[in-house]
C-alpha cells in the first residue's frame, strides 16, 4: 500500500485538501467504538485526544501550509459522522479548517467518486474504501496528473465555498 497521508503533508508546500463524502469509515476503530459506548474525551486534557497527525497538521500550517477539509454528509447524519463532528475540535486545534455540506446541496456539483486530498494543487491522493467503509487492501493511490489534480482541486473548491463552517455548522 502506498504512503498515508501524512507524509505527503509533511512536505507539502502551500496547501493540502481533503474532500470526504462516506457517511462512515472504519467502524472497527477502538476510538470510533468508545464514543458509541460513552467514552467523550476531555478536551481539558490534550494529552487525552491529541494524535501523532495531530503534530503533521500542526507542523505544516506552522511552515504556512493551510490545510483545509470539507465533509459531504448524509442528514439526518450517521452515528459515524456524529462521532466525527463530536472529535473536529482536534483538527481545529491542530490548526485545519474544517467545513460541512449537507449532501443534498451537492446535487448540481461535479464530484469524483471517491475521497481524495491534494497537496499543492499538483499531487491527488485517492481513498478506495470497500463497501463497509475499510480502507481497501490497496487503498491509497497517489496521482500526479495536472489535469486530474485541477479537476479534484476545482471539485474541492465548490464544495468549499457552499460548505458551512464547522463552527456554524448544526447536523441534524
Amino acid at each position: 500500500m502506498q504512503p498515508p497521508a501524512r507524509e505527503a503533508l509533511a512536505v507539502a508546500r502551500k496547501s493540502a485538501v481533503h474532500l470526504e463524502m462516506r457517511d462512515s469509515y472504519m467502524r472497527d476503530d477502538p476510538s470510533f467504538i468508545g464514543w458509541q459506548r460513552g467514552h467523550r474525551p476531555d478536551r481539558a486534557d490534550r494529552g487525552s485526544w491529541w494524535l501523532s497527525w495531530h503534530d503533521v497538521v500542526s507542523a505544516a500550517v506552522a511552515r504556512g501550509v493551510t490545510v483545509r477539509r470539507a465533509r459531504i454528509v448524509s442528514e439526518p447524519i450517521s452515528d459515524y459522522v456524529r462521532y466525527e463532528y463530536d472529535g473536529t475540535f482536534a483538527n481545529l486545534a491542530a490548526g485545519e479548517l474544517v467545513r460541512w455540506l449537507p449532501r443534498r446541496q451537492t446535487r448540481d456539483l461535479a464530484l469524483p467518486g471517491m475521497d481524495f486530498w491534494l497537496f499543492d494543487d499538483e499531487t491527488v491522493l485517492f481513498h478506495h474504501f470497500t463497501g463497509e467503509g475499510q480502507l481497501d487492501v490497496d487503498g491509497r493511490e497517489y496521482v500526479t496528473d495536472n489535469v486530474l489534480a485541477e479537476r479534484c482541486g476545482s471539485a474541492f473548491e465548490s464544495v468549499w465555498e457552499r460548505a458551512i463552517p464547522h463552527e456554524r455548522y448544526r447536523p441534524r
